[in-house]
């Protein structure tokens, strides 16, 4: 299950559900422990490749490309570059970039019948249920949580 707030929209006054997270992240560790717990690999070496992959994606990325993970989505660079642009392209430098970012984009699953697009990680299965404040008592079946995050505008401009 996934737990939401109300929260108030300023530019509006209307009232929506939020998102939200409950208790702390879960870790590495216990990730490694739940893919072990499923299939015929040793959590040490499922914690070896979950400890490596973000070096190993920013290697892929670092050569130009994305890197998709079936089931997951894609990753790629994107750059924030100074305010202030250029006048022609032949201007155009590295020097203007001021960051990177990674950006995740979610794997999505093909329409059903009623043309819907849903995200592979949101589980058909999910239940939303309003957030007291409480944190929920862990589950073997049911993990708590929210997204919290940025939802690239697919929560209604929230």
């Amino acid at each position: 299950m996934a737990f939401y707030k109300p929260m108030q929209l300023k530019k509006n006054g209307k009232w929506y559900p939020q998102a939200v997270q409950v208790d702390k992240p879960f870790e590495t560790d216990e990730l490694a422990d739940r893919l072990a717990q499923i299939s015929t690999v040793s959590r040490a070496d499922v914690y070896a490749v979950l400890v490596n992959l973000p070096a190993v994606m920013a290697d892929m990325m670092n050569a130009g490309r994305s890197v998709r993970m079936e089931g997951l989505g894609t990753f790629r660079y994107t750059i924030n570059a100074a305010e202030n642009g250029v006048d022609t392209s032949a201007d155009v430098s590295a020097d203007q970039i001021r960051s990177v970012r990674v950006r995740y984009t979610p794997e999505t699953r093909r329409p059903n019948k009623t043309g819907d697009v849903t995200r592979a990680l949101v589980p058909d299965t999910l239940r939303w249920v309003r957030f007291d404040g409480t944190p929920a008592e862990e589950d073997d079946t049911e993990e708590p949580g929210g997204d919290g995050g940025d939802d690239s505008g697919e929560d209604g401009g929230l």
